[in-house]
């Protein structure tokens, strides 16, 4: 378990939104910023301040990615044809890790990227444990046969918390599914407003 995935709660009262919609998210019940001050009144956030925790708020949903990481996922966006936000959330959201958490099989996607590099999952039959895979429209998703009786997989499957967006074909019952597109912005189901246009302005200074 490393030190990132015991505190994400911490992310979500640093940031000021319960990222991941969570009843247990302490946020829910101390809707301030952690530590000594935290209650403290916080200042007007400045523009540069905006974009930055639209940035934090993006990395740190999808298991607090490391910043290094989440630069050359920006760059890739950038490079690629159409409009830089929605390319974003498009590589966000092709990552397997992301699948596996939109799938519903585990309940956060710190635990989906433990699930991945674990070795669980296989993507059009082969094993593969990279959890920044990035799936491509028509890869079948599955969870490996002696990996289906986990105890985390069946009670998160056997009581869902989320429902499974129309972008992925998912079968409950054979643990599988289908990536059919990549989404855009407006299909994710965040339960929190993300502003990936800010994510942009941040890294365009």
């Amino acid at each position: 378990m490393t030190k990132r995935t015991n505190a994400k709660y911490k992310i979500s009262r640093r940031l000021g939104a319960s990222l991941w919609g969570n009843a247990k998210d302490p946020f829910n019940k101390r809707g301030y910023a952690p530590g000594q001050h935290g209650a403290a009144k916080r200042r007007k956030t400045s523009d540069y301040g905006t974009q930055l925790r639209e940035k934090q708020k993006l990395r740190g949903y999808y298991g607090n990615i490391t910043e290094r990481q989440f630069r050359r996922i920006y760059l890739e966006a950038s490079r690629r044809k159409g409009d830089t936000g929605e390319n974003l959330i498009g590589i966000l959201e092709s990552r397997l890790d992301t699948v596996i958490y939109r799938m519903g099989l585990v309940p956060t996607p710190f635990a989906a990227r433990q699930f991945v590099s674990h070795g669980h999952i296989r993507v059009n039959g082969k094993k593969v444990n990279i959890p920044s895979y990035q799936v491509q429209e028509g890869d079948l998703i599955e969870v490996r046969e002696k990996s289906k009786q986990l105890t985390v997989v069946l009670e998160t499957v056997q009581n869902p918390e989320r429902s499974v967006p129309e972008y992925i074909e998912f079968d409950n019952k054979e643990l599988k599914a289908k990536f059919v597109r990549v989404p855009k912005l407006a299909e994710v189901p965040y339960p929190v407003v993300m502003q990936p246009n800010f994510v942009i302005e941040f890294y365009s200074r």
